[in-house]
């Protein structure tokens, strides 16, 4: 498979990627991609990394699985594709968006953008099976995406984590909250935004706190 990582974090996940338990990892995923219909493209597995380099990284969202729908998934969690509806969690990030900085709902659902100023949108499962959600959960990518909080966690400081739902908050119980920040709500999804999501302003508080470390904010 023709996958690209930006080689910053090559250099970082160097050790990773020669672990058994990758090996193994990567043995299923082939298969996988062989044998089904598998998102994301497999050139976009690595996107987050990609988009976003390890000197840059500034905030990271932490997502579970990518989206299982056709054309949705593109390698960083929560976003799709140019043209693709918005999911509904996409649909109340946004509109927390708008209730905490004003900014309007755009016309479409990728974040690329954010990816490029240092925002790691990174999903703790990177592949999924087509219409499968959590097909590809306990194989390795846990443990992979766990290693990467890790590093970003003991070689950089200040940096905002923002963790929605119980999943992404049991994954980030370990980060030392004395050097970086540490964000924390209910899922965006519609069976929980309600309960305190909306309202949570992280994106404000997000910015608030690089501004205060002398780290320009994130245009959202």
């Amino acid at each position: 498979m023709d996958v690209k990582i930006d080689e910053s974090w090559k250099a970082i996940l160097r050790d990773e990627f020669e672990k058994p338990y990758f090996d193994k990892l990567t043995e299923f995923v082939h298969r996988e991609y062989r044998e089904y219909t598998v998102y994301p493209p497999a050139k976009l597995i690595f996107n987050a990394f990609d988009q976003c380099p390890f000197s840059q990284l500034k905030v990271v969202i932490l997502g579970q699985d990518p989206y299982h729908g056709p054309g949705q998934a593109h390698g960083l969690c929560f976003s799709v594709n140019e043209g693709i509806d918005f999911p509904p969690s996409l649909r109340n990030i946004f509109k927390e968006l708008k209730g905490d900085i004003g900014k309007e709902v755009p016309g479409s659902g990728n974040l690329t953008d954010w990816a490029k100023q240092g925002v790691l949108l990174l999903n703790a499962t990177l592949t999924v099976r087509a219409q499968n959600a959590g097909s590809h959960q306990k194989k390795g990518w846990e443990e992979f995406t766990d290693a990467v909080i890790h590093q970003i966690n003991a070689q950089k400081d200040h940096v905002v984590f923002i963790l929605w739902g119980n999943y992404a908050i049991r994954k980030g119980e370990f980060i030392d909250r004395s050097k970086h920040l540490v964000l924390t709500s209910v899922h965006p999804s519609p069976l929980s935004a309600s309960r305190g999501f909306f309202g949570n302003k992280h994106f404000s508080k997000a910015n608030d706190f690089l501004i205060s470390h002398q780290l320009s904010p994130v245009v959202w």
